[in-house]
C-alpha cells in the first residue's frame, strides 16, 4: 500500500485489543487515514474486500462496480474505516464505532 511519507496514525485502544488466549480481531491495529492511501491502491483494497465479504456477487443486481462505490461512499461517511494490522501487516475495512 503506498502511504505518504508523513502518515498519522490512530492507536485502536488497548483495552479493545483481545486478552491473552483470545483470537485478534480484524480491528486490532491502527487506522489509516483515506487521504494518505492512493487512489488505485484504495479501490484495489475495496475491491479486495467486496469480493471476500459479499459471496452472493455473482446473484446480486448490484455489479462489483456498484458495491465498490457503496464501501467507497462509506468509508467517505466514516461509517467505515481502513485498519492495518500490525501483526499480520495487512490491511482490512471494518465498521465504526
Amino acid at each position: 500500500m503506498k502511504l505518504s511519507r508523513s502518515v498519522e496514525v490512530i492507536r485502536v485502544p488497548e483495552d479493545d485489543l483481545p486478552h491473552q488466549g483470545q483470537s485478534a480481531c480484524p480491528e486490532d491495529g491502527v487506522e489509516v487515514p483515506l487521504e494518505r492511501i492512493n487512489p488505485d491502491t484504495l479501490r484495489n483494497l475495496i475491491a479486495e474486500f467486496v469480493t471476500r465479504e459479499w459471496e452472493e456477487l455473482g446473484d446480486s443486481r448490484h455489479t462489483l462496480d456498484d458495491k465498490i462505490e457503496q464501501v467507497h461512499r462509506q468509508l467517505r461517511e466514516k461509517k467505515a474505516r481502513v485498519v492495518f494490522d500490525l501483526a499480520s501487516g495487512t490491511c482490512n475495512i471494518v465498521t465504526s464505532s
